[in-house]
């Protein structure tokens, strides 16, 4: 019986997320093509891995044990992938991080300098994407770590890094920062622009505008930190960012202020793979990372 190592991903993916669409995404494919994955996976095996509605995705009881089986092998396969790929690079050194893609470009490349000063051998390989593809790197054994608003995901190890607040930004009244806090309920009928939904603090702050019982009216909807900003400038409404958000901000005819009474953080996390040991290397970067994210607190108010 041969079957690749790309029919068990895709196997492994399904039966994960319960879903053929999500699945065909974190392995950067068709739906479709994914269902050619599995149908010859199914195929050669002889029986069927997977228990089909038009709502639901569940493993057949045969598919069940072949998840069980193939796990640990496809795990060390991935993890020894790795090793050789970095073994082949020579003298090289190098550990991988992911992020989503606004943290990415503002925030980690200066601690990857402050790292490079510190340790010159090494090199940090920087990956922008999504969580789930972070996650699902991560998993394969092509992250070292990942760094975000991840939730608990199995197989992962979730380690908190630092938190910041959430903050409102309003059009310009004429000082770049609003030092005076502002209450939630001060929120109450004011036009607010929002993420979409895939953002985990997005549903934060509308678990947060439920809890006060305060109504806002609901404007554009956009899915970039930078263009919510731009909106505010142009005098569309308000938004609520984490307060990391204060360096975009600063080109902008916009304030920030505190949202209190509660104040609301929200917590970045490490993510590893549970089923490795990270490197020593890929802690002496998590180490500085977190000491750079608390002295860039003083001028983006964590």
């Amino acid at each position: 019986m041969e079957f690749s190592s790309r029919q068990l991903r895709a196997f492994h993916l399904v039966a994960r997320h319960r879903s053929f669409a999500r699945a065909a995404e974190a392995l950067l494919i068709t739906p479709s093509g994914l269902s050619v994955l599995i149908r010859e996976l199914e195929r050669q095996v002889g029986f069927r891995l997977f228990a089909r509605t038009t709502r639901n995705v569940s493993l057949t009881a045969f598919g069940g044990e072949l998840l069980e089986v193939t796990e640990p092998s496809l795990s060390a396969l991935d993890a020894a992938m790795s090793r050789i790929e970095q073994t082949a690079k020579g003298q090289e050194q190098w550990i991988s991080v992911g992020t989503t893609p606004w943290l990415a470009a503002n925030v980690l490349p200066q601690a990857i300098r402050q790292f490079r000063e510190r340790r010159p051998d090494l090199r940090v390989r920087l990956f922008d994407g999504s969580l789930p593809e972070i996650e699902q790197r991560i998993q394969n054994g092509k992250l070292d770590m990942g760094v975000g608003l991840f939730k608990n995901a199995p197989g992962l190890r979730r380690t908190p890094l630092f938190s910041f607040s959430l903050m409102l930004v309003a059009p310009d009244q004429g000082f770049a920062i609003n030092n005076i806090a502002t209450r939630w309920s001060s929120l109450d009928r004011q036009r607010l622009i929002a993420l979409t939904k895939d953002y985990p603090h997005q549903l934060l702050i509308d678990k947060q505008l439920e809890k006060a019982g305060v109504t806002v009216m609901r404007g554009q909807v956009v899915k970039l930190l930078e263009t919510q900003i731009a909106l505010v400038e142009a005098n569309e409404g308000v938004a609520v960012i984490p307060s990391f958000g204060m360096i975009a901000c600063r080109n902008r005819k916009v304030t920030m202020s505190e949202l209190i009474d509660p104040v609301v953080n929200l917590d970045f996390y490490q993510m590893t793979n549970r089923g490795s040991r990270m490197s020593d290397e890929a802690k002496e970067f998590s180490a500085l990372l977190k000491t750079y994210m608390l002295n860039w607190a003083g001028t983006s108010r964590v």
